[in-house]
């Protein structure tokens, strides 16, 4: 059952949702979802009983998804059957689309261009989301209109610097979601979001929301078998029958993006060590290899003073059908990683401990290994972490989501870093 919420001033209604501020929790609003389905800017529009429950449990995956992934969203915690609670947020007024094919309004705007042709980089575009263009239906907008609009949500003045990471954040959470349904043989074809400003923070946010009226989603690849709005805007006539195969298709939605916040294989990365001395070295490899996601675990042994043993923890962690990336950390002679390398199929990754005084000399018997031996070696504990966090991100999507949102967060930061060097020096 959800707490009872003292609801304040009403921000905003749309065409399937109302926004509220909450009294009793300043910084936070309620995003309250409705039953309406519309098309064209509200020029079709029905009652679908159940889709308020239907989109917000869409939409609170896959926000949950985003956020474990690392991506910056306005999103707090699901409050109710039909209802979020976000943090409070002043919209900037465009729609970032992001595509894959070659479908719906850009076939109209790109005569020429072959239906389902497939876009390897992604199209990134986006349109005004201002209540007088609806008439107009959303037109697009270039960059140039963007900056020249001048917006200031929440007193943020929207320049390059805020268009630029909006752009970039565009495609990071379109590849994660579309990454995410792949692992359920569903091809996310377009999407749609939009951004908002924390009122308390002045920083920008995936706000609004993203459900079943947000992209085309086709399972196995296959159009005819298409489970987002599209099915709705193409109705011929709308039919209580016709209603109730839109229904069912969001329902389906609804229950398999629930799948999305499922590993699909769960990896491990043993650290062995040659010495205690080591722990702190391998303690930064253990965290970076949980942001990640991955569990790490600990070991001590010395190929040199032990050999065997080495070779029985080895095999401990060979029987039991996990998927393990072995890490050797071992200073001065490293016979741990080369050792290791020799007598497992499982990837070895090298991450010596290196000193000031002897760290020259030592790298190289992590770097000069005998023939046959596929060790690599990376000197930084988290840079280590993340290579076998690379690897796990094969075959497990929410590792590979956590690596993705790190980059984007990466780039933003350096973004920022500029922006604000830039106006210290001014």
């Amino acid at each position: 059952m959800s707490t009872c919420l003292k609801l304040g001033e009403k921000l905003n209604e749309g065409k399937t949702k109302q926004i509220f501020l909450l009294e009793d929790q300043p910084g936070l609003v309620l995003v309250q979802s409705k039953d309406q389905i519309t098309a064209g800017n509200a020029v079709r529009k029905d009652q679908m009983e159940g889709k308020a429950a239907i989109a917000n449990g869409t939409a609170s995956c896959v926000f949950r998804l985003l956020q474990d992934s690392g991506i910056k969203t306005a999103f707090v915690k699901r409050h109710s059957d039909t209802a979020f609670i976000a943090t409070h947020c002043e919209m900037i007024p465009i729609e970032w689309v992001c595509r894959r094919g070659g479908r719906g309004s850009f076939l109209k705007r790109n005569p020429g261009v072959k239906k389902g042709s497939r876009f390897s980089p992604r199209k990134r575009e986006m349109s005004a989301a201002l209540r007088q263009d609806d008439a107009n239906n959303d037109p697009q907008w270039s960059e140039e209109q963007l900056l020249e609009a001048k917006f200031s949500p929440a007193g943020l003045a929207i320049g390059q610097c805020e268009v630029d990471v909006m752009s970039r954040s565009t495609v990071a959470i379109f590849e994660i979601l579309e990454k995410s349904w792949a692992t359920q043989d569903c091809t996310l074809v377009d999407m749609k979001i939009e951004f908002g400003v924390n009122v308390k923070t002045q920083e920008i946010v995936l706000a609004d929301v993203i459900d079943n009226d947000s992209w085309r989603l086709w399972p196995a690849g296959d159009r005819s078998q298409q489970k987002d709005k599209q099915v709705y805007r193409d109705l011929k006539e709308v039919t209580p029958e016709a209603m109730q195969m839109v229904k069912r298709n969001f329902e389906w939605v609804s229950e398999r993006v629930k799948l999305l916040l499922e590993p699909r294989a769960g990896g491990r990365v043993v650290v062995l060590m040659g010495s205690t001395s080591d722990l702190a070295h391998c303690e930064k490899i253990r965290k970076a290899c949980t942001s990640y996601g991955v569990r790490c675990i600990l070991r001590v042994t010395s190929a040199h003073k032990g050999p065997d043993e080495t070779l029985r923890i080895k095999a401990e962690y060979e029987g039991d059908g996990v998927p393990t990336v072995f890490v050797a950390v071992a200073g001065r002679s490293n016979g741990l990683g080369p050792v290791m390398s020799g007598n497992t199929a499982y990837p070895v990754i090298n991450c010596p401990p290196l000193t000031p005084d002897w760290g020259a000399q030592d790298v190289w018997s992590s770097l000069r290994m005998p023939s046959g031996l596929g060790c690599s070696t990376v000197l930084s504990p988290d840079a280590a972490a993340q290579f076998a966090a690379q690897i796990f991100g094969l075959t497990d999507h929410l590792v590979w989501c956590r690596l993705r949102a790190s980059m984007l967060n990466t780039w933003v930061a350096l973004k920022l870093a500029d922006q604000k060097l830039q106006a210290c020096s001014l």
